[in-house]
């Protein structure tokens, strides 16, 4: 697949429309048949979901603005299907539409190891991580973090030679924390950053674990050198297990509350890792196993497609009274309202376009 300049500013204008997520993207093409439909189809959807305004759709304009703000950077989108989308990153269920990239793109889809761990690391965890780094990318592997302080940096550093990707939290023109500005650029040169947000954005806080899906979601397994009980790593390396990627964990002093979170995970079934041996021995087998991606290739005609089918006041009544603050699978929806898989797939997206439910990892869904 290789979409057009006109289709690929509309996927960018469907993919920054309000409530439209990876999920709820992908689904909107599903029913409707190319990004021009669905946006055509939104605020009808939106209303008969319930929204309590009219849906913000992303202009023509907007999205011709971020386009070439992004070529001024450098930075090219690549859609999901085509050839230099990273092909472990769509075998995820939730793989961003558009993949905003500057580097070099052939880079995504050599086989990648992530390493992430503390912000707040000690002197041994970076010095281990540098030389994990060192080996691994030695041996063909490129390693793929999340550019924050301590031991993501530490990993990038000691593979910007043999190439590494960062992902970013924010948008490409706000690199978070600002003093890694010269390690992007240093990092480019023989690999990649990569980010789905929007240009201009700033990251907060609750984007960093949409951020962690990203790191897990390139690469084949996940390895955490130091973290805490609570450590954002661990998140990672929790969508890694959803995702079907390899976790591993280096083992720490029992006195170390950095190390608190790496022993626990080799506890619950992490390989644990003491040189890059450990890693290799795994991940040899099924490196160069591509899985099938899991997104199937849109129809991207620029005539109007098919809109979803509007449910009976009775079935979506029906769904609704089954659904609430407690995630439940599509799966148990279908089942428990009778309704047909097309009917409440129509259900869900007219509730999620008009922000009044969440999709969560899993297939789960659940009202806010």
């Amino acid at each position: 697949m290789k979409l057009s300049p006109d289709e690929r500013l509309d996927w960018l204008r469907l993919i920054r429309s309000e409530n439209v997520g990876p999920r709820t993207f992908r689904t909107l093409l599903n029913h409707c048949g190319s990004a021009r439909a669905a946006l055509s189809a939104l605020p009808d959807l939106a209303r008969r979901g319930g929204a309590a305004r009219p849906v913000r759709i992303c202009t023509r304009e907007e999205a011709a603005a971020e386009l070439a703000a992004a070529a001024r950077m450098g930075v090219a989108f690549v859609a999901l299907g085509e050839d230099d989308y990273p092909a472990q990153l769509a075998t995820i269920d939730d793989a961003p539409p558009l993949l905003a990239v500057r580097g070099k793109l052939s880079v995504l889809n050599l086989p990648m190891v992530a390493m992430v761990g503390s912000r707040n690391a000690s002197a041994a965890g970076v010095k281990f991580a540098e030389q994990l780094a060192r080996d691994l990318g030695a041996a063909g592997l490129v390693v793929v973090s999340g550019l924050a302080r301590g031991i993501d940096a530490a990993a990038h550093r000691a593979s910007v030679a043999t190439g590494t990707v960062a992902a970013l939290a924010g948008g490409h023109d706000h690199v978070y924390p600002p003093e890694h500005v010269p390690l992007v650029e240093a990092l480019i040169q023989n690999g990649a950053a990569v980010s789905e947000m929007p240009f201009g954005y700033e990251p907060r806080g609750r984007d960093f674990p949409r951020r962690n899906r990203l790191i897990s979601g390139l690469a084949h397994g996940v390895i955490v050198v130091e973290a805490a009980q609570k450590s954002g790593s661990l998140i990672t390396g929790r969508m890694a297990l959803e995702q079907n990627r390899e976790v591993f964990a280096v083992p720490g002093s029992p006195l170390d509350p950095r190390a608190a979170g790496t022993n626990a995970l080799i506890k619950q079934g992490a390989v644990m890792v003491t040189e890059a041996e450990d890693v290799l021995a795994v991940l040899r087998p099924i490196i160069g196993r591509r899985g099938e991606q899991a997104f199937a290739e849109p129809h991207l005609s620029d005539g109007d497609g098919p809109t979803p089918p509007e449910p009976t006041p009775d079935a979506r009544a029906r769904i609704l009274a089954l659904l609430g603050p407690t995630p439940v699978t599509i799966d148990d929806l279908i089942r428990l309202s009778g309704a047909s898989v097309t009917v409440v797939q129509a259900t869900l997206l007219e509730l999620e376009l008009a922000g009044r439910l969440k999709r969560q990892q899993g297939g789960r869904v659940a009202l806010l």
